[in-house]
């Protein structure tokens, strides 16, 4: 079944953004939600579903239709506003029963059900994403399905930093306490040292000639001057 969204309704009915904000943030908002409908659906639902946005926020010199985690994207240049290109996209739709239609405009959910397309309200639709996103969580989200009213900006940024940026490397985890932990090396034991050093030949000594000296005016210079420890840095 395709999915056909209405980008920015879905964005502003469910409070992650106001109007009048800058193209900055418009543009963290669509990658975020884009990020957030991929992570909730199948890799066989994101190939099927095509995204809508307004061309007055697009970003410069984007393409007019383009690819993100297998989610198409399309923005509405040339035309009035996104409302015009979603009622082409329905008209056009070869298998209208098949398509649901995401969007809380009334305007196009009666293109919809000319159709006899799925209209499904944003709202409601954000709702399932995020159950099916508290599916695959062992605990409960710690944040709702739909923020009560229009974000503040320290939440939206809370937000958009949430889904609008490529994941982390987690780091390595700290072993709980009473860990199990490889044992250490002991001190190595040395065979015991013989009664009398062995002596060599001239012929059999394997150091060049004056070998001992260098060493001996080495040590001097380190006892003078004795070596520079590095401050360790700060945590």
């Amino acid at each position: 079944m395709a999915i056909l969204v209405d980008g920015y309704n879905v964005l502003y009915s469910v409070g992650l953004l106001s109007h009048g904000v800058g193209p900055g943030t418009l543009d963290r908002a669509r990658t975020a939600l884009l990020n957030l409908i991929a992570s909730s659906l199948t890799p066989d639902e994101a190939a099927r579903t095509t995204v809508v946005f307004d061309a007055a926020g697009a970003p410069r010199d984007a393409p007019r239709k383009l690819r993100h985690r297998a989610i198409t994207v399309e923005f509405a240049v040339g035309r009035e506003d996104a409302d015009s290109l979603l009622e082409e996209l329905i008209r056009l739709d070869s298998a209208p029963r098949r398509l649901t239609v995401v969007s809380g405009d009334h305007r196009i959910q009666r293109a919809a059900r000319r159709r006899r397309a799925k209209a499904v309200d944003s709202e409601t639709w954000w709702e399932e994403l995020a159950r099916r996103r508290s599916k695959r969580k062992s605990s409960p989200s710690r944040t709702s399905a739909k923020p009560a009213g229009p974000l503040s900006e320290e939440e939206l940024d809370y937000w958009l930093d949430q889904f609008g940026t490529a994941p982390t490397v987690p780091s390595k985890p700290t072993p709980p306490p009473g860990a199990w932990k490889p044992p250490s090396a002991g001190p190595v034991s040395l065979p015991p040292a013989p009664d009398r050093p062995v002596e060599l030949e001239a012929a059999d000594s394997p150091f060049p000639p004056g070998y001992a000296e260098d060493l001996l005016q080495e040590d001097d210079l380190e006892d003078a001057h004795p070596p520079l420890r590095s401050r360790p840095q700060a945590k």
